[in-house]
């Protein structure tokens, strides 16, 4: 056919067309001869090394394609006679002759090249020029092969030839402007090239001079029409913004570096996103997943599932085909498709120790099963599982990940990461040394900074590779839920590394004199605070920082800084050993030691020399505050440090008792010293031994958050009080005047008192009893220790509503209600209250007097009357009882009758 075809000319051409009787006939013919010319393209018959039967075989196709086409403009274009599906054919068989291998001379060598130039040319351009020549002569018909035309276009205009380029480009804008004079809009074309250009990009074609000469095209022929410019306009940034984020994540396809991928991968489904693409979407939600699975990140390829449930609904409707993957083709409704992404995304959570994600996900769950499909066999499973995940929280340990700042500066890194500041979740155990070198493998002629400090504008403009890491911390957010609750440390652990999107960085710097004696004094913080763009983690390890600021710490909030986190890591450490039986003494040992003992570490020494002069306190007046807080801390510390030293007593082993009986006695000294100058602050007792569910010391006695407790400009002073007053909780007695203070008790209480219950199974039920709204004639001592540790603290931190309802007052009697310097967790607090001497509240359940002011003999007769009224009280609650047993045999017997 080839030779046949070969020998024929022009005559043969048009004495063989004439021989067709009908247009019927000729259509048919034309047709089957563009199929039969399109497969011997496609599946070439000769092997691809013979270049020279191939190069014939496409010059004498090109010379009947040709001629056929002028067959199509003379009978076939007027709109009586246009045959649609034959025009198609003619298009299709020529992109497939000109998107041909054999035809792609840049992908041959330069003398091969050469060679193919000189004796048959450059056949693309050839077929391009009559491809543009055939559209425009369409004229109204030009409609017809809107959108289906756009994707064979874009492919002839993504080979690598300027001239054919230049030629056909201006094609998009006429159909765009087809399509607008038609609908007022050209959304077909645009869905049509966005789809289309994914795949040819992918596939290898295109490249960034295509993308300028696709903008400059276009819009300089949007410019001779005003009606149309703004739209073309803004869809030529459109397919500029997602022709960069393909040619990247192409550029990095072949690249051994997954993290790369995964970027360029994120940087393209937020663009599908942002454009409402649906279906490219979630094409790109399940690469980004299938990354992740390879690198055993399950976090982050749940979370990555998680984006396609929020395109999902509830509801027993078909699934739109957008909205569907080839995973799931099996889920047939909105709710069976979503049921079973949660199923695999809670199994992604669990691997990755995200109990608290996969819990919330199961009570959505749970709730469809409970509620909407009654479903109780799946809901039984469901709440099972649920029970298997709190138990993990609790009882498994989950190390806390390290994070990492990464900056790329220079103009040798891709345009993802060109000068710009990553943070990074590490993995489990995985030091900043190991993080670095695996970083700076994928780039191995990257030069490593060794400062901190922001790069200057030659670090960022030279042509080369300089990356810059370092360690920084999470910051807490706080959770309104856990607000004046008693939470365990196994569940705030968790957000202290996890739904974090705030960062800081600490160096320091000196200023002013440096005393060589006492470095604190001039020891400068700056801090530096990194945002990213999305929490972590997330559907990746790491995040974009897109807000950075600084600020710097004084020497003084410094210290009140280290003393906070100094007392807050003694409290959790005391927690864990209260916790845990099994765990290693060494780690208290050190602790403690390192505090009490001045010879290791020096303690706040320091800080007194430093900041609790005159002379500091003469030069900076506007620091009293914060000194009078720091002062807390250090008074604080020391009941913390007891707390500490009690458990170290009854663990330790035998050969290290000499050691503790050590540090118990720098502690007496410490102690005796800082309660002198600083005042006293007691805990209430507790026992380290557990019995039935463990409970966290820390509940009593916590009030804000870390984060919060860092912060310089709260209230935060504790007055001075000296050992000599008596500064005692509900559950612990004062240690001098004794019974001064029981004698005057009824007299200063401003409650009224609480009756005590006579059942003993109301007395179990009951709510919170106060110490300090009992006499020593209602409840002993020994009757406080009974009292659930539950109940004998109470939480609130809104002082103001002591004053309005005073019965409700706290447990801490004589605290400064400015105290808020103690080691907090989020949402768990310490309240205090002041009661003044002279405050007198009517008790609302006994009617007796209250004396501002009393002598020594009537103290003694107003207890003589406090105790025969509580005999008299007992004598007729037993008098009523008693007639209250008789009612009730009486009722008994007349039943029985």
């Amino acid at each position: 056919m080839t030779a046949i075809l070969n020998q024929m000319n022009d005559q043969h051409y048009s004495v063989y067309i004439e021989t067709f009787q009908t247009s019927s006939e000729l259509v048919d013919f034309l047709m089957e001869t563009f199929i039969m010319f399109k497969d011997l393209i496609g599946k070439n018959v000769y092997p691809s090394d013979w270049m020279a039967m191939s190069m014939v075989q496409n010059r004498v196709f090109l010379r009947a394609i040709n001629k056929f086409a002028e067959t199509m403009n003379q009978k076939f274009l007027e709109n009586m006679n246009f045959e649609v599906q034959l025009w198609n054919n003619y298009f299709h068989l020529a992109v497939a002759f000109i998107t041909q291998d054999s035809l792609q001379l840049e992908n041959f060598s330069h003398a091969k090249y050469n060679k193919i130039q000189n004796k048959y040319g450059d056949m693309r351009c050839l077929i391009g020029f009559a491809i543009r020549d055939m559209w425009y002569k369409l004229g109204q018909n030009k409609i017809c092969f809107i959108p289906g035309m756009v994707g064979p276009i874009l492919e002839m205009t993504l080979i690598p030839e300027v001239e054919l380029r230049k030629a056909t480009i201006p094609i998009f804008f006429d159909m765009m402007l087809c399509e607008y004079q038609r609908t007022g809009e050209f959304k077909k074309f645009e869905n049509e090239i966005i789809l289309k250009l994914d795949h040819e990009v992918e596939g290898g074609r295109g490249d960034e001079h295509y993308m300028q000469l696709f903008e400059s095209i276009l819009t300089e022929c949007a410019k001779q029409h005003p009606g149309i410019c703004s739209l073309v306009e803004s869809f030529v940034s459109l397919v500029r913004g997602l022709l960069e984020r393909l040619l990247d994540y192409r550029a990095v396809m072949s690249d051994e570096s997954k993290d790369n991928r995964m970027s360029c991968t994120v940087n393209l489904l937020n663009f599908y996103k942002n454009i409402n693409r649906e279906e490219m979407y979630i094409r790109y939600l399940y690469k980004l997943r299938d990354l992740h699975l390879d690198c055993e990140n399950y976090t982050e390829a749940a979370y990555t599932l998680l984006l396609h449930t929020w395109l999902l609904k509830w509801s027993d409707e078909q699934c739109a085909p957008q909205v569907m993957s080839t995973e799931f083709q099996c889920s047939q409704t909105y709710r069976h498709l979503k049921e079973n992404l949660y199923e695999k995304i809670i199994e992604y959570f669990d691997k990755g120790k995200m109990w608290e994600e996969a819990i919330s996900l199961c009570k959505e769950l749970a709730e469809q099963y409970e509620k909407e499909v009654f479903d109780y066999e799946l809901l039984s499973q469901n709440l099972i599982q649920q029970a298997k995940f709190y138990e993990n929280i609790m009882k498994i340990l989950r190390p806390k990940p390290d994070y990492f700042a990464v900056g790329y500066y220079g103009q040798g890194f891709p345009t993802f990461l060109r000068n710009k500041v990553f943070i990074y979740r590490g993995k489990e155990y995985e030091r900043r040394e190991d993080f670095q070198a695996q970083l700076m493998s994928q780039f191995p002629s990257a030069e490593r900074m060794n400062t901190t400090a922001a790069p200057g504008e030659d670090v960022r403009s030279s042509p080369g590779q300089h990356i810059q890491c370092f360690t920084v911390q999470p910051v807490l957010e706080e959770q309104p839920r856990f607000k004046n609750k008693a939470v365990p440390d196994q569940i705030i652990n968790f957000y202290k590394s996890n739904n974090v999107q705030r960062f800081h960085y600490s160096r320091p710097v000196r200023k002013g004199s440096v005393d060589p004696e006492n470095e604190f004094a001039s020891m400068w913080i700056e801090r530096t605070s990194f945002v990213t763009a999305y929490k972590l983690p997330g559907i990746l390890r790491w995040f974009e920082v897109v807000s950075i600021s600084q600020c710097t710490i004084s020497p003084l909030e410094n210290a009140i800084e280290t003393m906070s986190t100094t007392n807050e890591k003694i409290l959790m450490m005391i927690n864990q050993y209260q916790s845990d039986e099994n765990l290693p003494i060494n780690p208290l040992s050190m602790l403690l030691n390192g505090i009490v003992d001045p010879a290791v570490m020096g303690g706040f020494a320091k800080y007194e020399k430093a900041f609790f002069t005159e002379e500091y306190i003469r030069h900076h007046p506007e620091d009293a505050e914060k000194l009078n807080r720091l002062k807390d801390l250090i008074a604080w510390q020391i009941p913390f440090l007891g707390a500490g030293i009690k458990i170290h007593q009854r663990r330790v082993s035998d050969n290290l008792r000499p050691f503790h009986d050590r540090m118990e006695e720098c502690f007496m000294h410490l102690k005796v010293k800082v309660e002198k100058q600083y005042g006293v602050r007691e805990l209430p007792e507790f026992d380290d031994k557990r019995v039935g569910r463990p409970r966290s010391m820390l509940k009593s006695y916590r009030q804000l958050s870390f984060i919060s407790m860092c912060s310089i400009n709260s209230d935060c002073s504790t007055p001075k009080k000296l050992a000599s007053e008596s500064f005692d909780l509900e559950a612990v007695l004062p240690k001098q005047g004794k019974a001064e203070s029981e004698e005057i008790a009824p007299q200063n209480n401003p409650h009224p008192e609480v009756k005590m219950r006579r059942s003993k199974k109301r007395t179990k039920r009951s709510s919170v009893v106060f110490a300090d709204e009992k006499t020593a004639a209602d409840i002993s001592i020994s009757d406080m220790k009974c009292l659930s540790r539950k109940y004998e603290f109470m939480s609130d931190t809104n002082l103001s509503e002591h004053v309005v309802a005073p019965q409700k007052t706290s447990v801490l009697k004589q605290m400064s209600p400015v105290s808020r310097s103690m080691p907090t967790i989020a949402g768990l607090t310490l309240s205090v209250s002041t009661v003044a001497p002279d405050e007198t509240i009517a008790s609302h359940r006994l009617s007796q007097p209250v004396f501002p002011t009393t002598s020594d003999g009537d103290k003694k007769t107003f207890k003589r009357k406090k105790v025969n009224q509580l005999f008299k009280t007992m004598r007729i609650s037993r008098v009523l009882e008693d007639g209250k047993q008789s009612v009730e045999q009486h009722f008994k017997t007349s039943t029985d009758l």
